[in-house]
């Protein structure tokens, strides 16, 4: 009896502990509960709504946008991010993402209860349990995690909720991308689109496996993986990678082992505003873009933001010329350089990089460009210093990179100089512009103002205004074609000319010298357009009239001012490569001059076009005018200045001419027209080149007018400008894709003006055979 009485009370003390074990397992539970439904509510912090789960706020950047759809760069604060959708992604990419990441991503709404069992039995030992909705819901809205236990619990119940509700919005596929996209893969690597430019350039859709495991691995820690930092630890976890797809079946043992065992095999290409392709292209449009931006508000009154918004800017540059003119002035402009600083060595020039100036003008020209100085902006309005202390500041060396050319690329060298002398070191190096476009379109192909932005952030093509020397000549010829109808093979005395003080505003006599002292006979306008000759060109102004001249120059596009002088029929004005492609362009397009073209559409980054660009055109002179003005220019490339352009190599020009002019047989046999120019001391040069469809111009000289080459040999547009046009032609012509013409010109149907000189007097022959071809004003 006392037995049964003992089991009877140990059984109910064991009831009891049942009793207390299921209230306290269903008071947790519904503490638990409770506590997600407070989070739900927000008690515990905002919780994204259905609006905002539908559009989370994610910074993205302006993208720009080739004419032959290519990223040219894009424009950003803190946030380099381009989304992609899912069908842009490689399904190694996914799996590698599902295999490492979330197994059973799969099977489950959000919360994976076997992963947060497991976390929960083995304190988390045995794996973490956040899938990747749980991820991306941290990376959208609240960020990393709490190191206060209690807040990163709650933090981790808001995962829950949110990852919940992602899978109710989102299909399997945009969670995946939007994953992808959100992540930061470090060095500027905002989104797989743009992680997979900078460490392997090339676009998400081409990455191989190993690339997608490298990527993948970085989900850890993209700060610890870094894989310019620590190339050792990313292979490691690319292989932890790899073995997580075996384990998962996505592939076979035998390419597990091969793909462990290879390298990063990185093509790292970083994207920033002074790096890449068209950086001085993309630094206009930086300003394109706020002048747009500033007045075309969004639809409820608010300011686009260039930097956050995700734009889309469609842009007429094509990637492929942009990037064979940027190879132009890379071959190029080493050597003229190289011979630049041959030149001005301290035993050949004491003064190098200027001539022509004492040192007291030095000293002057030193001191305003100190006082034009980002520096010395910085030390005088951001830190407040005073001029005294600022001035001493230049005179202290310091560390610093400086621009080089090495091995025919830029490059930069770590030296310790003072930085007025790194002012004159930079003033050493010769400056280039060059634009080329369609002129039936007015789209800009390519955009190259300078040698690297970087260091030389002084745009040449539009910002920058230089004297054009000779190029400005076939605006004279063409006031005389079209009010004279002179013809080409209409002939004029080579021999002094003047015009009297006082005829046209003239305060002096003006009597201009042809190059090397040279005149007699007669010359045709087409040999003398081809040769420069100064004294037919003031014949020809003097006919017509500077304002005459100056009219026709303004309704061709060009903007700069112009004096209506009779000197600037030998090119005084300072005009931007800019305008003078623009104006050029209209000879080859029957006289229509057509506004350059560089932004075509502009979207948001739900594709809305807000932004669509009409073409600005007018008629400026006869189709038979700009047939004629062009036929005189095609004589510059057959007997004139730029006769190089049909050589082959150094044979074709005289033998004292060094590699830097000689080593380019450009061999073209194809109808071009064009002009040299050269101004006074071989300050700037200049070649301005057309075909059919394409007109490009380049220049090339120093940032200040003393520092030049002290002859004209290596200084005359034909030795410094010429050979980047011919450079970036040959690439072009090369390339079939582009369909740049080779074709003749178009002639008009009428054509009432005589163009064949070949019927020209056995006398003339000979002294066209005569007449030096290289040299030329």
């Amino acid at each position: 009896m006392a037995k049964a009485k003992k089991n009877q009370t140990a059984t109910q003390d064991f009831s009891k502990y049942i009793r207390w074990f299921w209230k306290l397992f269903l008071g947790g539970l519904l503490i638990v509960l409770f506590a997600f439904l407070l989070a739900s509510w927000g008690v515990f912090g905002e919780m994204p709504d259905h609006t905002v789960l539908e559009n989370p706020k994610t910074n993205l950047a302006t993208e720009i946008i080739s004419s032959d759809g290519k990223t040219l760069g894009k424009f950003y604060f803190n946030d380099n991010r381009t989304p992609v959708s899912y069908e842009e992604l490689p399904q190694n990419l996914v799996d590698a993402l599902i295999a490492t990441e979330d197994a059973r991503f799969q099977k489950h709404s959000g919360v994976d209860a076997r992963g947060t069992l497991r976390a929960m039995l083995t304190l988390g030992s045995g794996g973490g349990a956040s899938t990747i909705s749980q991820q991306l819901a941290k990376q959208l809205f609240h960020g990393e995690g709490s190191s206060n236990i209690i807040e990163r619990v709650l933090q981790k119940v808001k995962e829950w909720i949110i990852a919940i509700r992602l899978e109710r919005q989102y299909t399997k596929e945009e969670i995946i991308a939007q994953y992808f996209n959100i992540y930061d893969f470090g060095n500027n690597a905002d989104g797989i689109r743009s992680a997979s430019r900078i460490y392997f350039n090339k676009e998400p859709k081409d990455l191989n496996l190993k690339e997608s495991a490298m990527l993948v691995g970085m989900f850890k820690n993209s700060s610890l993986y870094n894989p310019r930092r620590n190339p050792v630890g990313v292979k490691n976890r690319r292989n932890v990678v790899l073995a997580q797809m075996y384990k998962y079946d996505y592939i076979d043992e035998k390419l597990k082992d091969s793909l462990q065992n290879t390298e990063l095999d990185l093509d790292y290409s970083p994207e920033s505003h002074r790096e890449g392709i068209a950086t001085y292209f993309r630094g206009y449009l930086d300003g394109f873009m706020k002048e747009w931006i500033k007045n075309n508000p969004k639809p409820d009154g608010t300011k686009w933001n260039l930097y956050n918004d995700g734009l889309k800017i469609y842009t007429t540059i094509d990637s492929r010329m942009q990037k064979y003119a940027e190879d132009a002035v890379e071959q190029h402009m080493p050597r003229l350089q190289a011979e630049f600083f041959h030149q001005n060595t301290p035993q050949r020039n004491p003064t190098a990089p200027f001539l022509e100036l004492d040192q007291n003008e030095i000293t002057d020209l030193l001191n305003r460009s100190m006082k034009q100085s980002e520096r010395w902006r910085h030390m005088k309005y951001d830190l407040r210093k005073d001029d005294k202390e600022i001035i001493e500041s230049f005179q202290k060396p310091i560390q610093m990179s400086v621009f080089a050319w090495k091995d025919g690329k830029p490059s930069e060298i770590d030296t310790i100089m003072k930085p007025m002398d790194s002012m004159r070191y930079y003033k050493s190096f010769l400056r280039t512009g060059m634009m080329s476009m369609d002129p039936q379109t007015g789209h800009v192909k390519a955009w190259v103002g300078g040698m690297n932005y970087r260091h030389f952030q002084y745009d040449m093509v539009k910002q920058g205004k230089r004297q054009i020397g000779s190029t400005f000549k076939p605006f004279v010829y063409t006031a005389a074609i079209d009010q004279l109808h002179y013809s080409p093979c209409d002939q004029f005395p080579d021999t002094p000319f003047c015009i009297e003080a006082g005829k046209f505003g003239n305060p002096e006599e003006w009597c201009p010298k042809n190059s090397g002292g040279d005149y007699g006979g007669q010359r045709t306008l087409k040999d003398a357009l081809a040769n420069s000759v100064n004294t037919i060109t003031a014949r020809l102004i003097d006919k017509v009239g500077p304002q005459t001249v100056v009219d026709l120059a303004k309704k061709l596009g060009i903007e700069s001012q112009m004096l209506p002088v009779p000197s600037i029929a030998l090119g005084t004005p300072d005009i931007s490569v800019y305008e003078m492609v623009g104006a050029y362009a209209a000879f080859a397009n029957q006289g229509v001059y057509t506004k350059p073209v560089m932004v075509t559409n502009i979207e948001d980054k739900n594709g809305t076009i807000l932004y669509q660009f009409k073409p600005e055109t007018r008629d400026v002179i006869s189709e038979e005018t700009a047939y004629v003005t062009v036929k005189l220019m095609e004589g510059v490339t057959q007997s004139g200045s730029g006769v190089r352009l049909r050589g082959k190599g150094a044979d074709a020009y005289r033998a004292d001419y060094r590699e830097i002019v000689t080593g380019y047989p450009y061999e073209f046999t194809n109808p071009i027209a064009g002009k040299t120019g050269t101004t006074q001391n071989q300050s700037d040069g200049w070649f301005m080149g057309m075909v059919p469809n394409l007109v490009t111009g380049v220049w090339v000289g120093g940032e200040d007018r003393a520092v030049h080459f002290p002859t004209i040999t290596y200084g005359q547009g034909a030795a410094m400008a010429l050979p980047i046009w011919g450079l970036y032609m040959k690439s072009c012509y090369a390339d079939k894709e582009l369909n740049v013409s080779k074709e003749d010109f178009v002639a008009p149907e009428n054509l009432s003006i005589n163009i064949d000189c070949s019927q020209m007097s056995s006398q003339d022959l000979d002294k066209e055979n005569e007449k030096p071809k290289d040299l030329e004003f």
